[in-house]
């Protein structure tokens, strides 16, 4: 058996894989963002911890046999969270999320600092990255800024909590803006450019070495024995582990959240000034690139709040009634917390446009699926225009559970989409799958296979003419508007 925890922005997954792939358990505890000023956004790391602690609790009421039976835990979170610790190892303010978009100046301080960030990050500086919040830190809260001894990403203080140690992976460090992420090591020169050490940061481990052990009091509490904590990835390295995204030109659409479109890459292939990312793979030797839509799956919980709707399930069955093949008259731009890829702007705001007496609630759903769905063909355009191959597209994320939106996104995207079991809880899955390579020595090409396909939605050639000419629209709309950002 292998425990996969994945710290995502709205909750804590917690799985049990076994030795044959087998999704024994799983449980999860929410979480709330906390945005005390425009642009921002926080949460506590008390509240990641707290909520581990209730979704191992929610296994061990039904699976304890189970979890006596774990022989290694790995990890998988939100990326570019700034958790900072003072000398007594305690959190010294809410920790700076992934879509925070104060940081803006900074990345332009850092890139003035040390003129070759780019070519040593392989990314432009951006807003959610980590360094320029530490930046930020420095000079709006120096009194925090002064305190800090150790920086470390989401689910890393997690792992402190649970072994003591201060380390993390390649993957989720690429995103931090001090990794060389060709080398795979940190940068002095992009540390000094936030005023920050070498002894600032956790060591650094491949996504399927141990770091550590589960230490005693938590191995009791949790009914575990002591075993291998895993360095785990990033969650998008994870989620990709997790369905066998590893060898080139793979690639899969995650629906979280955020939304993330990622091609796995053999070699280091930068492109920063396309604003798509390169990163490590949490697998050794291997990279990825990808496209980030700040707000994808986040946009369906707010409309579906907005209109008043139980839970999404509810609006999308009402989308379900509307003709596809009658054009839209509402169009959505889904940059509620800014965006990334391709504008890095985190100032852009949402917008429906087209509204009138008539249009209803289902018609404003649907316009949130394409908005969202256009922004992935943005992040498409991005990626090709990098050089980046696509072949195979496989969707994860809680958002994949709607065949509806599926059809949409293969038709803007014009690929067919493959949904695969697991491709819900993929970090999760990939956390543990990385936990078994880590303590069986196991080839990864071995252990992170493709799973068994559930559906392929291939595109409505119906709709292609419709979308393409939607998609340029959409375009335009964001460009008459930014201005009024």
């Amino acid at each position: 058996m292998y425990l996969g925890i994945d710290l995502g922005t709205s909750g804590v997954k917690v799985i049990i894989l076994d030795d044959q792939d087998g999704l024994v358990a799983q449980a999860s505890s929410p979480l709330t963002v906390s945005r005390p000023a425009p642009l921002w956004s926080e949460q506590n790391p008390i509240d990641w911890w707290q909520a581990t602690q209730l979704a191992i609790t929610e296994i061990q009421q039904s699976h304890a046999d189970s979890l006596k039976q774990v022989k290694a835990i790995g990890l998988s979170g939100q990326m570019h969270g700034a958790t900072l610790l003072d000398s007594e190892n305690q959190v010294i303010r809410p920790a700076i999320l992934w879509n925070d978009g104060r940081c803006e100046q900074q990345c332009k301080t850092i890139e003035a600092l040390e003129p070759n960030s780019r070519a040593i990050t392989g990314n432009i500086a951006m807003p959610g990255f980590t360094a320029p919040k530490l930046v930020w830190l420095k000079e709006n809260e120096p009194e925090n800024f002064n305190q800090v001894k150790k920086v470390l990403l989401p689910k890393d203080y997690l792992r402190f909590l649970m072994t003591g140690d201060f380390a993390s992976d390649m993957s989720d460090s690429a995103g931090t803006l001090w990794l060389d992420v060709e080398k795979r090591q940190w940068s002095t020169q992009m540390l000094d450019a936030t005023g920050l050490t070498i002894e600032h940061m956790p060591t650094l481990f491949e996504g399927s070495e141990i770091t550590g052990y589960l230490n005693n009091d938590i191995a009791k509490q949790w009914g575990i024995n002591e075993v291998p904590v895993i360095a785990g990835g990033g969650d998008n390295a994870a989620g990709a582990s997790g369905i066998g995204v590893i060898n080139p030109n793979e690639a899969f659409l995650s629906l979280g959240t955020s939304g993330v479109y990622f091609v796995a890459n053999e070699t280091y292939n930068p492109n920063p000034d396309s604003a798509v990312h390169t990163f490590c793979h949490c697998i050794p030797n291997t990279w990825h690139q990808m496209s980030v839509v700040l707000s994808a799956a986040s946009c369906l919980s707010w409309v579906t709040k907005l209109t008043g709707f139980s839970d999404e399930k509810a609006l999308l069955d009402e989308v379900e009634k509307l003709d596809l093949s009658i054009p839209c008259p509402v169009m959505f731009l889904p940059y509620l917390s800014g965006e990334r890829t391709p504008h890095n702007n985190p100032n852009a705001k949402g917008v429906f446009f087209g509204l009138d007496h008539a249009i209803d609630a289902a018609t404003l759903g649907r316009a949130v699926l394409e908005g969202v769905a256009f922004a992935f063909a943005d992040g498409q355009e991005a990626l090709v225009a990098a050089g980046t191959k696509i072949d195979q597209v496989s969707v994860i994320g809680g958002g994949a559970r709607s065949a509806l939106w599926g059809r949409i996104l293969a038709s803007v995207l014009n690929k067919p989409l493959t949904y695969r079991k697991g491709g819900e809880v993929g970090p999760a899955f990939g956390a543990a799958r990385l936990a078994k390579i880590g303590v069986t020595n196991s080839l990864a090409s071995d252990v992170c296979v493709a799973s068994d396909i559930d559906f392929v939605i291939e595109p409505d050639k119906s709709l292609q003419d419709y979308y393409l000419a939607q998609h340029k629209k959409y375009q335009q709309l964001y460009q008459s508007l930014k201005d009024h950002f």
